[in-house]
């Protein structure tokens, strides 16, 4: 479809609006849109429709005008080649809604930036798409956006995801929230979700989020315990009842790999002679685990009749490092966390490094080092994606010895 540009006011005295035109010959309209850009009519070239750029008689602003046209063209020619893609009906009010978008005019009729997330949330907590922790994630990144305004003293709008906010909200998370990369590339990927479904839904023809860089996770260095370690803790004597439990719920996670939610879904009807069937937790089209037991693990579920004494998880992080300490593991261990490249390291005790997380991490390494297949490990473990998997296997300095002391060590 054919555009042009041309003066409200040809030949007035004073400068006049330049207005954008076609015409939508479906609906016999012909479609109007103010530029907001103003100019004199003697610097109008009125045979080719444009700011003259040659001559005597060129406006000041001559290029700053011919740039926001230009701008114009573009985005008229992309909004016609999405519709033409999509099959979706190329008429004057999405042209105006697309324009408004484009160019940062806001009607009061829009939806409001957080009035769109709001129904974002809404119509995926009602489908049942999300679990729990993946609203508390949403509602997070909310509250990130909310105070990121006030800080900043910036009102969101879909017009003003661009670039500019990309490097705002960059230096934000990570500056004033003193966020490393894998918080923020997590956020980051939530907030394009977001910004996926209403751009979907047309609450916005702004696509320039689709540029907006999620970078890599860091891969902290995350400790683990050998298997002598695992043996050692086993046979620790904890100073309370208290303690005992959670030591024994960090042994049972350690021997089977289980995450700390999946506790809960074992007991006596799900147990056999040597194993156990689980549900997959986070994926229910996953099917059924069945996860083996040893004497020790069977020896866990049978002391407390087959009912895991299960704590919070803040709790069960906070005892089982108690444990740990009580134990002797008080050396001190060095890791590092990045800020986009920039690296930090940090150094602390052995045992504060330790949640219960940690025992799913070391079953994983403890069969990998010993020579079990990942398809294998990842059966029990009840990864499907490798690289998720592989993130679970950290590599002991005993394993590095090992390695190397079994290729050179005949020299």
């Amino acid at each position: 479809m054919r555009h042009t540009f041309y003066l409200r006011k040809p030949k007035g005295e004073k400068e006049t609006l330049i207005l954008f035109s076609c015409y939508f010959k479906n609906e016999q309209k012909q479609f109007v849109y103010s530029t907001r850009k103003t100019i004199h009519p003697i610097h109008w070239d009125f045979e080719n429709n444009k700011p003259k750029n040659k001559g005597k008689n060129i406006a000041i602003n001559q290029k700053k005008i011919t740039n926001t046209l230009n701008k114009f063209t573009d985005e008229f020619d992309t909004f016609e080649s999405r519709c033409e893609l999509s099959k979706t009906e190329f008429n004057s009010d999405l042209l105006k809604q697309y324009l408004n978008q484009a160019f940062g005019i806001v009607t009061a009729k829009q939806s409001s930036f957080f009035d769109v997330y709001e129904k974002f949330m809404d119509e995926k907590i009602k489908r049942k798409e999300w679990k729990k922790t993946t609203v508390k994630r949403y509602y997070n990144v909310k509250n990130i956006l909310l105070e990121f305004e006030k800080v900043n003293k910036y009102k969101l709008t879909f017009s003003k995801i661009n670039n500019s906010f990309y490097t705002d909200f960059t230096d934000f998370c990570y500056e004033y929230k003193d966020h490393y990369t894998s918080t923020f590339s997590r956020n980051v990927g939530l907030f394009k979700t977001f910004m996926y479904w209403a751009y979907k839904k047309e609450f916005t023809f702004n696509n320039a989020f689709m540029d907006f860089v999620k970078p890599a996770k860091d891969l902290t260095r995350q400790e683990v315990f050998s298997l002598e370690d695992v043996k050692y803790l086993n046979s620790f004597d904890c100073s309370s009842d208290r303690l005992t439990k959670v030591k024994d719920i960090f042994i049972f996670q350690s021997l089977t790999g289980l995450r700390g939610g999946e506790l809960k879904k074992v007991n006596k009807r799900v147990v056999f002679d040597n194993y156990f069937v689980l549900k997959e937790e986070k994926d229910s089209s996953k099917p059924d685990r069945e996860i083996p037991l040893i004497a020790i693990s069977k020896g866990i579920l049978v002391k407390y009749n087959y009912e895991l004494p299960i704590i919070t998880i803040q709790k069960c992080n906070d005892y089982i490092k108690e444990v740990v300490e009580n134990a002797g593991f008080i050396h001190e261990v060095e890791y590092t966390r990045t800020k986009g490249v920039e690296q930090v390291t940090f150094i602390k005790k052995f045992y504060q490094r330790i949640s219960s997380h940690t025992a799913r991490r070391t079953f994983i390494t403890i069969m990998r080092n010993n020579g079990i297949a990942d398809k294998t490990i990842m059966s029990i473990s009840g990864h499907r994606d490798i690289k998720s998997f592989n993130i679970y296997h950290q590599v002991n300095n005993t394993a590095r010895i090992d390695a190397v002391e079994s290729v050179f060590g005949g020299m």
